[in-house]
Order: C-alpha cells, then sequence, then structure tokens
C-alpha cells in the first residue's frame, strides 16, 4: 500500500507541472473541445509510459550497486534542476491562448499525440524519474508503485479536462500555480534528501 502512495504522490507532483500538454488540454476544455477524445489520450498514454518506465530497468538486472550510485547522482542532480526550474516559475504567468474551437477530430487527435510524444519531459518523468526511483522495488511493489502513478494520471487528465472551465478564473490566477509549485518543490525536495541517503549508505555502510 505504502508503494501505492508513493506511486501516487510522485506521478502526480510530476504531472501537476504545468507544460504545454496540460496547457493544451485546459484551453481545449475552455472550449468544450472534444475534452473525452483529449484527456484519454493523454491517460492512457501516460499509464502505457509509466509501466514502460517503471518495469524497463528490469531487463537490467545485472547492473552493478556502482552504476547504481552513479544513477542516483544523477537522478539527484536532474531532480535538483527540477527544483530549481519550480522555484524560477514562481515569476512566471501562465495565459490561455483565445483558441478557436476546432470540429476536425483528426486534427485534434494528432495535436494530443504530439504534445504527449513530442514532449521530452514525459520520458524523463516516467523513465529516469519513476524508473529510477523504483528500480531496487520488487516486482510486486514495481506494480503498486505504477498503479498509484498511473491513478494520479488519470485522475488529473480527466479532472482538467472535465473541470476547467468551472475552475478557469481559479486557474488563471497566479497564486494557484505557486501553491502547486510549492507542494512540489517541498515533495521533490524530501525525495532528493531520501536518495541522496540512500546513496551514502551504500558507499558508506
Amino acid at each position: 500500500m505504502e508503494n501505492l502512495i508513493l506511486g501516487f504522490l510522485t506521478g502526480g507532483s510530476l504531472i501537476l507541472a504545468i507544460g504545454p500538454q496540460n496547457l493544451f488540454v485546459i484551453e481545449q476544455s475552455l472550449k468544450k473541445n472534444f475534452i473525452f477524445t483529449i484527456t484519454s489520450i493523454c491517460a492512457v498514454s501516460d499509464v502505457l509510459l509509466i509501466f514502460l518506465g517503471v518495469f524497463i530497468y528490469n531487463f537490467f538486472d545485472f547492473i552493478s550497486w556502482e552504476v547504481e550510485v552513479i544513477l542516483n547522482i544523477i537522478l539527484v542532480l536532474f531532480l535538483t534542476r527540477f527544483i530549481k526550474d519550480k522555484v524560477d516559475e514562481f515569476k512566471a504567468k501562465y495565459k490561455i491562448k483565445n483558441i478557436k474551437k476546432s470540429k476536425n477530430l483528426k486534427n485534434i487527435i494528432f495535436k494530443t499525440l504530439g504534445f504527449t510524444y513530442l514532449n521530452p519531459h514525459v520520458y524523463s518523468d516516467t523513465v529516469f524519474i519513476l524508473g529510477n526511483l523504483s528500480k531496487n522495488f520488487k516486482l510486486e511493489d514495481k506494480f503498486y508503485f505504477a498503479l498509484g502513478a498511473s491513478l494520479a494520471s488519470i485522475i488529473f487528465f480527466y479532472s482538467l479536462g472535465y473541470m476547467s472551465s468551472m475552475f478557469a478564473g481559479f486557474i488563471k490566477k497566479k497564486s494557484t500555480w505557486k501553491y502547486i509549485n510549492t507542494f512540489i518543490i517541498t515533495f521533490m525536495s524530501i525525495l532528493v534528501i531520501y536518495i541522496s541517503y540512500d546513496t551514502y549508505a551504500r558507499v558508506f555502510p
């Protein structure tokens, strides 16, 4: 159960970070434009990539502890940069474009796929962060970790799609993203401390 919760919190912290994909979903939602199709593509894609990222490390069972230490150090540096970017975003302003409602379903599908699979952050989040974080978990624990992260994505995208119009004013407020980024920074900082301690314990047992 703890791995399910950890996966949910970690996946939720990553997916909450505002980016082109999330802004695209919000924009289309405000226009009530193929919401179910867009949110379903985003959610299903995330689930597939999360499970791929978590279980891909099963193919590298031969990795030595020295390599794991190096991966942990890289992960800490990566997360530190991630946290720094979130701190920098306190000064950022997110604007929702006044886009026109599209009647072309095919075009919307291609755009959604593009915002999903051409986004480099989706691979760094699912394969590098989630996969690396859970690489030493037992098989069953990995499943629950991936399931928790997947549930976070499913809930997030469908909520974002169907509730954006309801909370349009709330979404546009700078203070909203300030609170969201504060949560992300806090949780990711805890992960950095945990991974750093685990790495130190491996090097200096």
